[in-house]
């Protein structure tokens, strides 16, 4: 037996206790991602109206925690990927700076691992943000990621090897 679609203010309510207990961790997620505020926050919106205007939809909506991480981190492919694309209208994209306030309050050894973590490829980047600051366990990081066990596996410990290799520590 199937379970009925929920009335519409059962999703709002369920969305909005989900953007409640998540929204910040989400936000983080995307952050470390694209490399800035204004468009993490805009990422996460993004998959929350996408979750709201497709939540009746949704085979299981227990899994809706399991879309918006999906979509945060798709979001944040497209965030990236169209800072590559060239622009008639505006010059190339410059990276975000850290601002003098942030990079006292982070420090220079944070500050480091997050520029090395910037510049590892994209997928060895969303491997270890999912495995290890999302702390998603490696079939969970496999599903958002939408690849096999075996290759987070093999992506993670070739992330680690190379972020060592950037920060010059041996392993």
């Amino acid at each position: 037996m199937s379970a009925s679609p929920p009335s519409s203010a059962a999703a709002d309510d369920t969305i909005t206790e989900l953007y409640a207990e998540h929204a910040l961790g989400l936000t983080r997620l995307a952050l470390i991602m694209v490399g800035d505020r204004e468009s993490a926050e805009d990422v996460v919106q993004e998959a929350f109206l996408g979750l709201h205007r497709r939540f009746g939809a949704l085979r299981d909506q227990g899994k809706a925690l399991f879309y918006l991480r999906s979509a945060v981190l798709n979001n944040a492919r497209t965030v990236l990927r169209r800072r590559r694309l060239p622009s008639w209208f505006a010059g190339t994209y410059e990276p975000p700076v850290w601002s003098a306030e942030s990079a006292m309050l982070l420090g220079a050894e944070r500050r480091e691992v997050m520029e090395a973590l910037h510049r590892l490829p994209r997928r060895q980047r969303e491997a270890l943000v999912l495995r290890y600051y999302a702390d998603l366990s490696e079939e969970e990081t496999a599903q958002v990621m939408g690849v096999s066990r075996g290759t987070v596996k093999s992506t993670t410990s070739r992330a680690l090897d190379a972020l060592g290799s950037l920060l010059g520590e041996d392993r």
